[in-house]
């Protein structure tokens, strides 16, 4: 791309951003330190976070700029209402376990900084979600939740510099390795990048933008810049400061923990920077979240995606003042925000399984090159290990103490994994009844 490309695309980026702005939230803040606590020893899953976020979000954009519709949409034409159901309550659970937690973390912070009691916090921040978004005017107050979690990168990039990190031990973290203990922190970890909500989302940004095939090279160079640079950079950042300060140190993982690293920078201060940047965190990824359920529960039901529509908008509060019962969740919120990723990486196979059948199917226009579907299929089975690591995990947990959210964990894997396995078997079939045509650029 030339300069004048250049500037066109950073002119028009957008649809990336949104989906950056999601992924580099609390849940994958929570996850870093999860992850730093083994010291460097998971560098090397924080790097292919990026990449395997910039492949999904390229394969989502590809099936929305060929398609010119939602991926509910698409399921529905072409493999039936039954799957288009099971896409909508996956993407549908995921997204609102994350929305009550990251609402908990939102108002649990609220608390700590401002006073007052956390629940008070959950209904007046879902008053004000309800509001903004029904009304449209979230815009606002995303760019300035993403100006607070952009300047708490920026301390963390200097920390970096004042306090680098020990060479030889993070080399040796670029040896693929998962320590004992250490599932749920790699699942969180890639689960912050490739998401089911971020997926199926990104097709409907697209549409929201009225892009077309011609634009998808405007889609790769906003996903890029999004989430292969910008998101990378924090990720990577974040995770070398904290494991530089937490490593080898069995502390728990919390964000007084987490702001420790901070101090050789800004001192007393780093507790407040740090969870005024997870409170800016929580603001903009709890904002594009809400859009999700809205977006998929709509197109199902064959309504407007815009809040033109008051049934959209009817959705879009409804799922807003939902969230406010997030606020009577209780626990450590790191380690829950880190669980959260862990469902919606349950989750997520069966929407990449989904989008790369439907560009693999006949009469596909965007079908995607064999680097790209190389690439998917390389972060389906990743994302599809990792998750089942996670779950043998819990499912060893339930052994020893039986939980309600851990069954329930376990169960809805068991059934994501089992539409997951069909819908190959299903591709498998049709490949042999009628082979796929060559891949486009």
């Amino acid at each position: 791309m030339d300069t004048t490309g250049i500037r066109n695309g950073l002119r028009g980026m957008g649809p990336g951003w949104l989906a950056g702005a999601i992924a580099a939230g609390p849940a994958t803040i929570g996850s870093l330190v999860l992850a730093a606590s083994f010291g460097y020893d998971l560098l090397w899953v924080v790097l292919l976070s990026a990449p395997a976020g910039f492949i999904t979000l390229l394969l989502a954009a590809r099936l929305g700029t060929a398609t010119e519709e939602g991926i509910v949409a698409t399921v529905e034409d072409r493999l039936g209402d039954g799957w288009a159901w099971l896409l909508v309550a996956d993407t549908v659970i995921v997204s609102m376990v994350a929305q009550l937690l990251i609402m908990f973390t939102l108002a649990t912070i609220s608390a700590q900084l401002f006073g007052f009691d956390v629940r008070l916090w959950g209904v007046a921040w879902a008053v004000v979600l309800a509001a903004g978004l029904a009304g449209g005017g979230y815009r606002v107050a995303e760019v300035g939740a993403k100006l607070i979690v952009t300047a708490v990168v920026l301390v963390f990039i200097t920390t970096l510099v004042v306090v680098p990190p020990e060479p030889a031990a993070a080399v040796d973290g670029l040896v693929p390795a998962s320590p004992v203990g250490a599932a749920t922190a790699i699942t969180g970890v890639l689960g912050g990048a490739v998401h089911v909500t971020l997926i199926t989302m990104h097709t409907y940004t697209m549409r929201a933008r009225n892009w077309d095939a011609g634009d998808y090279a405007l889609a790769k160079f906003d996903a890029g810049a999004s989430m292969l640079a910008a998101f990378g950079l924090y990720s990577v950042t974040i995770f070398l400061v904290l494991a530089g300060t937490l490593g080898g140190q069995q502390v728990a993982p919390t964000a007084g923990a987490a702001a420790a690293a901070l101090q050789p920078v800004v001192g007393p201060a780093a507790v407040t920077l740090f969870l005024v940047g997870i409170l800016g965190a929580a603001v903009s990824t709890l904002g594009g979240n809400t859009v999700v359920p809205p977006f998929l529960l709509a197109d199902k039901l064959g309504w407007g995606t815009t809040v033109e529509d008051p049934r959209y908008r009817g959705l879009l509060a409804a799922t807003a003042l939902v969230s406010a019962a997030g606020a009577f969740v209780s626990g450590n919120f790191v380690q829950l925000l880190a669980q959260a990723l862990v469902i919606g990486a349950v989750g997520t196979p069966f929407a990449l399984a989904l989008v790369l059948y439907l560009l693999h199917g006949d009469g596909t226009a965007g079908r995607p090159s064999t680097a790209l579907t190389a690439g998917g299929l390389a972060v389906f089975a990743i994302v599809s290990v990792a998750a089942g690591n996670s779950v043998r995990e819990m499912a060893v947990g339930l052994t020893e103490e039986v939980t309600a959210v851990g069954a329930l964990s376990v169960a809805f894997a068991i059934a994501v994994a089992a539409a997951t396995v069909a819908i190959g078997v299903k591709f498998l079939v049709r490949q042999r009844e009628s082979p796929a045509g060559e891949p486009a650029d």
